[in-house]
C-alpha cells in the first residue's frame, strides 16, 4: 500500500481539474484506432495584423490586464503566471495581480478590486520581477474591473485550504460579473465552474480516459481493484492530491482503510492505473482549443520518471524533465477533446498524456510554459501574449460586445 503525500505531485491517475507543470512520451500510432483527420498546420502568429508593429505601439493599444492567483506572496519566479504578467509588463501593457480577498461588489454595482501593480521598469529577471512585485515597492491600487481588457484566472483552487474554501470560486463569481462590462476573462469562468471537481474529466470521450469508477459503495471499489489489479483511488472533490492512493494487487486485502480515508470527503473515484506512466508523461499546451505551436516548436515537455523512483513522475518526486516528441497518438488526442474544450471556452489548457490515453486536462493554472521553452528554445509567452492582444482588438471592433466563451478561443 503507497499513500500519496498531499505536498508532492498527484499520482498519474487521470483528472481534469488543476495542474502545474513537468513529461514523458513515446511517439507511434495506437494499434487499431479510427483516425481522426487533423487540422492543416497552423502557428500561433496570425497572418494579419490586428495592432501596430511593436515599435509603433501607442496607448490606444496598451492592455489592462489582471492575473488572479491564490496569493500573490506563494507566487514562485518559476511559475508561468510570472512569466507571462512580466513579458506583458516588459511589452508595456498595464498589469495587476488580485487574490481571492481583493474583490468587492459596490453599491453602484462594479466590481472593483484592490490590485498590485509592479514598478515602472523592465525586467530582464524573474526573479527580480517578483521580488519587487511582492516588496513594499509594489503600487497597491483599488481598481474597476470592469475598466480592465483581460483577467487571466491563474488560481488553483485545489491549493486552498479548507479555512478558505471561500475562495475557491472567487475569481469565477466576480469575473462573471465583469464579463458584462466587455472584460475578457480567460479561461471562461463559466467553464470553469463547470471543471470544479473531477467529474469534468468524465465529460470527455471514453475514449481518451482510463477506466473509471465513482461510487461510495465499497463492494463496487473492491470489484473495480480485483478486475483492474492494479488502481488508484482518490476524492472526486478537490483536495489538492490529499487521500491519493496507489493500489497494487498485494495491497487489495488492505483496501478498507484506503477506502475509510477516501470516502469520508465523499464520493470515491477508482481508476485503472497504466502502466506505461511508470515512464512518465507528457505535458502538450493547447491555446485556443488547438495545440500551441510557435516558430514550428511545439508548447511540450517531458516528465520522465527516474528507475526506482516514485510512480509520479514530478521532478520533485524523483523524476526529471526531457525534450517531448509530439506524434500523431498526442495530436489525435488533442483533436478528440478539442470541441469539448472549445465549447466551454478554455484558452489555454495543459494535456497530460501517457501512451494514448489523458491522464490529467489542466484547465486551472496549466504550468510549465519556462519548461517547454528550455527545451524548444522560443518563449511561447509571445504567441499566448499576441492571442490576448488580438482578442481585446477583436472587442474593440465591436464595441465590447461579444459572447466571452466564444472570445476566449477565438
Amino acid at each position: 500500500m503507497k499513500k500519496i503525500p498531499a505536498s508532492k505531485s498527484r499520482t498519474k491517475s487521470a483528472d481534469a481539474t488543476q495542474g502545474n507543470p513537468d513529461g514523458d512520451q513515446q511517439p507511434g500510432e495506437s494499434p487499431n484506432v479510427e483516425e481522426i483527420p487533423a487540422l492543416p498546420e497552423m502557428e500561433a502568429e496570425a497572418d494579419i495584423t490586428l495592432t501596430k508593429p511593436k515599435g509603433e505601439r501607442h496607448d490606444s493599444q496598451r492592455m489592462k490586464i489582471a492575473f488572479f492567483v491564490n496569493d500573490l506572496q506563494t507566487e514562485e519566479a518559476g511559475y508561468t503566471t510570472t512569466r507571462l504578467s512580466m513579458y506583458a509588463h516588459n511589452r508595456g501593457h498595464d498589469v495587476y495581480y488580485i487574490a481571492p480577498q481583493d474583490f468587492a461588489y459596490d453599491p453602484d454595482d462594479e466590481i472593483r478590486a484592490r490590485a498590485t501593480t509592479p514598478l515602472k521598469r523592465k525586467y530582464k529577471s524573474l526573479e527580480a520581477y517578483l521580488k519587487d512585485l511582492q516588496g513594499r515597492k509594489a503600487t497597491r491600487e483599488r481598481i474597476t474591473v470592469g475598466n480592465l481588457d483581460v483577467v487571466m484566472l491563474r488560481n488553483d483552487p485545489a491549493a486552498e485550504p479548507h479555512t478558505r474554501a471561500w475562495a475557491q470560486q472567487a475569481g469565477i463569481l466576480f469575473t462573471r460579473v465583469a464579463m458584462e462590462s466587455g472584460v475578457v476573462v480567460v479561461n471562461d469562468p463559466n467553464g470553469l465552474a463547470k471543471a470544479m471537481n473531477k467529474m469534468y474529466f468524465q465529460l470527455f470521450p471514453e475514449e481518451v480516459r482510463p477506466q473509471t469508477l465513482i461510487t461510495r459503495d465499497r463492494e463496487e471499489i473492491k470489484s473495480f481493484a480485483n478486475e483492474f489489479q492494479n488502481i488508484v483511488i482518490k476524492p472526486l472533490q478537490g483536495s489538492g492530491g490529499a487521500n491519493v492512493f496507489m493500489i497494487r494487487k498485494e495491497d487489495i486485502p488492505n483496501l478498507n482503510q484506503m477506502i475509510d480515508a477516501v470516502i469520508r470527503d465523499g464520493y470515491v473515484i477508482a481508476q485503472e492505473y497504466l502502466s506505461e506512466a511508470e515512464k512518465g508523461d507528457t505535458r502538450l499546451f493547447l491555446m485556443n482549443g488547438q495545440p500551441l505551436r510557435y516558430r514550428g516548436k511545439y508548447a511540450a515537455f517531458r516528465r520522465v520518471r527516474m528507475a526506482g523512483g516514485d510512480l509520479r513522475s514530478n521532478i520533485h518526486a524523483g523524476g526529471k524533465k526531457a525534450r517531448a516528441i509530439i506524434g500523431e497518438k498526442e495530436l489525435r488526442i488533442a483533436e478528440i477533446v478539442r470541441p469539448k474544450l472549445v465549447q466551454d471556452g478554455m484558452f489555454l489548457v495543459g494535456l497530460d498524456i501517457v501512451g494514448d490515453k489523458l491522464m490529467e486536462i489542466n484547465v486551472f493554472s496549466p504550468g510549465g510554459l519556462g519548461s517547454a521553452q528550455s527545451f524548444e528554445k522560443v518563449n511561447f509567452c509571445t504567441p499566448v501574449l499576441d492571442a490576448l492582444e488580438r482578442k481585446v482588438k477583436y472587442m474593440e471592433f465591436y464595441k465590447r460586445k461579444f459572447n466571452n466563451e466564444e472570445m476566449a478561443i477565438l
